[in-house]
């Protein structure tokens, strides 16, 4: 399905909010596993219609899950642990 929004830019896919929970999961695994690709071989114009899908699909997922899991290694407290723990270990020999 291709619309057109508000710009003037077409918008490609069905609108997020419209996915069931596993439609939308497999939606943001299919654009993740795309995004390499895209931004190393995709044209200018495919570029700016996977980013705006990705934000998309990804502001519909945190929309509906505003309490998800969050791994305290992915904040800046946990990457700032991890940092100095590994300036703290001994470096490898040979190096």
């Amino acid at each position: 399905m291709n619309a057109h929004d508000e710009r003037g830019t077409t918008v490609t896919g069905v609108d997020p909010n419209r996915l069931g929970d596993q439609q939308l999961m497999k939606e943001l695994e299919t654009i993740h596993r795309t995004r390499h690709d895209t931004l190393l071989y995709g044209s200018d114009d495919a570029l700016r219609a996977h980013n705006e899908r990705m934000a998309q699909l990804e502001g519909e997922y945190l929309r509906r899950n505003p309490r998800r899991p969050v791994a305290p290694g992915r904040t800046r407290e946990g990457a700032r642990e991890r940092t100095a723990s590994d300036s703290a270990k001994p470096a490898a020999p040979g190096t």
